[in-house]
């Protein structure tokens, strides 16, 4: 494949003096890299190098790659996976965009403006290590372990989130992906069955798919995109419960418009009419469920009618759907879905979920809930120190969790709240490393707040994202193709099939350019300089590898050999564990002060006018951290906003038109997208794709592209058994040549 360089920045050479300069020369300067030949002349071999482990999403698929001398020009999937195979997405092959992006970060920098506003220097890595460490010891020193927090994101974030948790003391981390995505659904499956369900669902050998907003095809993670279409082609009925026409709605047997935030009615609905029937599992209750009888009696007001009026569906569909499950039981797959954070009611929601597939009992069966027995690797990292629970915001006077179920860190609320309170103590240290709070936290301007509040903040990351510009110190960070970290281990994608287990340690593709520095690197020599030398687990990203991988006996370089990935004999997973069972009714949780049985809790309803905000994903982006990347942006460089066609007749809007958002507390977006005007989505609602509309202007591709969706978000919900974000309860307004337009109730 030829690939062509031209953009002027990306060729541009000279040298900088260490005085204030914008960051777009920063990073663009002294590439070294000379344009690629439309056509290659004569005969060109381009060499493939192994070992490669995507991260474009968290899915992390096995990747080769094709290179040209010290050129990566091409990325495959790596013949020899059991997991994705040859197979990449657009995202995993645009890998290679992001590689070589003249956006991306290259020297270390230091802000000599201000947050949110910052004039950027160039300055040595000495320099930057030096005034992150003595910041952060400082800050250590005066407030305590606890005056930092720490915001991290993807695997190259867990070694130094490690070192500030374990080694320095700190229980001020909120992941993302706990917080705002994920964690909510984890510790519900804890509460119900004893572990964190992961997406474990054989699809390929269900007889149903049953899907709570889950819009595959449009989420594209290759293997379980793989195990979705097996299931359908072998011939499983689909179930799609979604207020939006979604690409799995579209491929669906039974489409459930459901009103957004009753979902939880709906599966109360179905278990009572299974239950008050005889259609349920008997047996396997008797065998491994504990606390039936209470929750049987507990979700008996809940018939069909009762939630057909809640959900503003049909009655005889919920039955349709109940039938369709008893008479396809166990085998059905019920997906625990992955981003839960809807509306503040989610925890009740995801034990409901994990309920309904005992009802039916279908875990650990063909076509169910089936978690892959997968092969062990180390997991090294920083040693876990005492530290008592004194400063955990989580705690409260008695020292009982404020939040039982929250997942491992703290609720990002209590992290803010008190950092701008400074109450119970100040918060004063920041470490952002590969998350992007400006984009993926509620609240906006709140997390503005707290940052110039701060008296340090350090940003680690590969693209400057909207939270660089908010950085006292931002460094550059080696991308997923320039590193050795993550160990990626799984099992063929279709249980059905020989069972085979894998182990895929990520390998460097291509050698970091410029002065960008790994986590390991990075998280040492900070912790060099804050004092904790003697507690520094490894000295390099490799060594790290090479120690996890001696767990299962193995080496790099064998792994290299055997192609990038070793493989070796499985097991069955269709075997019950001797101790599972599904707690339908939890005494624990009631102990607690929250509902025992899953309870449905009414959430709020659009104010007159408005419409609910919905968001979701695109199969080209993964949210925020695609939208730099040209080949992407130029598959879908914006995120039209869906409106119901009835509604938009009323409203005077057509496909194409430009339009601009207000929120129910008087946000107003700073950009416009377009407008897609569908039946495929409830009148009360409207829908975008997450993460576009980047602000910093040095996202040359990304700025101001589309309509962030996230700073519409400014009412914040909090889930109240895990402290986790509800985002789906904002409400907005279109604005259409500077006339607000009011959504009207009735079309």
């Amino acid at each position: 494949m030829a690939f062509n360089l031209t953009r002027r920045k990306f060729l541009q050479s000279a040298s900088l003096a260490a005085v204030a300069l914008p960051l777009s020369d920063a990073i663009a300067s002294e590439t070294g890299i000379e344009p690629s030949p439309f056509e290659p002349k004569g005969t060109v071999k381009d060499e493939t190098v192994v070992g490669g482990v995507c991260e474009m999403c968290f899915w992390r698929c096995q990747l080769v790659g094709k290179k040209r001398g010290d050129r990566l020009v091409k990325l495959e999937g790596n013949p020899h996976s059991i997991d994705n195979g040859s197979s990449i997405c657009a995202r995993g092959n645009a890998g290679v965009q992001l590689l070589y992006d003249p956006d991306r970060l290259k020297y270390p920098l230091k802000n000599v403006g201000e947050r949110g506003n910052p004039k950027w220097k160039r300055i040595s890595w000495e320099e930057a290590l030096d005034e992150c460490g003595s910041k952060l010891k400082a800050i250590e020193e005066k407030y305590g372990a606890h005056g930092i927090s720490v915001f991290p994101h993807g695997s190259s974030a867990k070694y130094p989130m490690h070192f500030f948790e374990r080694t320095v003391g700190t229980h001020n981390v909120s992941e993302a992906s706990f917080f705002q995505c994920r964690g909510i659904r984890d510790t519900a499956y804890l509460a119900t069955i004893g572990m964190a369900p992961g997406e474990y669902v054989d699809m390929p050998n269900a007889k149903v798919i049953f899907l709570l907003g889950g819009h595959f095809g449009e989420n594209i993670h290759v293997s379980h995109i793989k195990q979705y279409i097996k299931g359908l082609q072998n011939g499983a009925k689909l179930v799609v419960v979604d207020p939006r026409y979604s690409a799995s709605a579209a491929k669906s047997d039974i489409w459930v418009q459901i009103k957004p935030g009753t979902d939880t009615a709906f599966l109360l609905a179905i278990m009572n009419y299974l239950i008050s029937n005889n259609k349920h599992n008997a047996e396997f209750i008797d065998e491994y469920g504990d606390g039936f009888d209470e929750f049987k009696e507990g979700i008996t007001d809940w018939t069909l009618e009762k939630a057909a009026k809640e959900c503003e569906i049909p009655a005889e569909q919920i039955k349709e759907v109940a039938e369709l499950l008893a008479a396809n039981a166990p085998n059905v797959s019920i997906h625990p879905g992955r981003h839960v954070s809807w509306y503040g009611n989610d925890f009740q929601r995801q034990r409901a979920l994990a309920c309904l597939t005992g009802v039916l009992g279908a875990f650990f069966v063909k076509g169910g809930w089936v978690p892959a027995k997968t092969p062990k690797v180390g997991k090294t990292s920083w040693a876990k120190k005492e530290h008592d629970d004194e400063f955990n915001l989580n705690m409260d006077e008695e020292e009982e969790p404020l939040f039982p179920y929250s997942p491992p860190g703290t609720p990002t609320e209590l992290i803010r709240d008190t950092a701008l309170s400074g109450k119970p103590y100040p918060i004063k240290g920041c470490v952002i490393w590969g998350q992007n709070p400006i984009q993926t936290i509620p609240g906006q301007e709140k997390m503005k707040d707290v940052l110039r509040q701060m008296d340090f903040v350090m940003c680690v990351d590969v693209m400057p994202t909207d939270i660089t510009m908010w950085a006292d110190i931002l460094l550059p960070e080696a991308s997923y193709l320039e590193r050795y970290d993550l160990i990626k281990t799984g099992t063929q994608w279709d249980f059905a099939d020989s069972h085979q287990q894998y182990i895929a340690p990520r390998i460097p593709l291509a050698e970091p350019m410029f002065e960008r520095r790994d986590q390991v690197y990075i998280t040492n020599e900070i912790a060099k300089r804050m004092g904790y030398e003697s507690d520094i687990p490894v000295q390099s990203n490799k060594e790290l590898v090479e120690k996890d991988l001696l767990v299962a006996g193995l080496t790099l370089e064998q792994i290299i050999k055997e192609g990038g990935i070793h493989i070796q004999k499985g097991q069955d997973p269709y075997t019950v564990p001797e101790d599972f069972e599904v707690i339908f009714y939890n005494e624990d949780i009631e102990d607690a002060g929250f509902p025992g049985i899953p309870t449905y809790q009414p959430v709020e309803q659009p104010p007159k006018g408005y419409a609910r905000l919905l968001y979701g994903r695109v199969p080209v982006h993964t949210f925020n951290r695609t939208q730099n990347n040209v080949w992407l942006n130029k598959s879908m460089p914006e995120n039209p906003v869906w409106i119901n066609d009835a509604v938009a007749t009323a409203l005077g809007l057509k496909d194409g038109d430009m339009v601009g958002f207000i929120n129910q507390d008087g946000v107003k977006s700073r950009t416009k997208t377009t407008v897609k005007t569908t039946p495929g989505i409830r009148k009360d609602s409207v829908y975008m794709a997450h993460g576009y509309g980047s602000a910093n202007p040095l996202m040359s591709v990304g700025v101001n592209a589309g309509v962030d969706d996230t700073s519409l978000i400014s009412k914040i919900t909090v889930d109240p058994e895990t402290g986790a974000h509800g985002m789906r309860n904002n409400f907005i307004q279109l604005i259409k040549d500077d006339k607000i337009l009011a959504i009207p109730a009735s079309v």
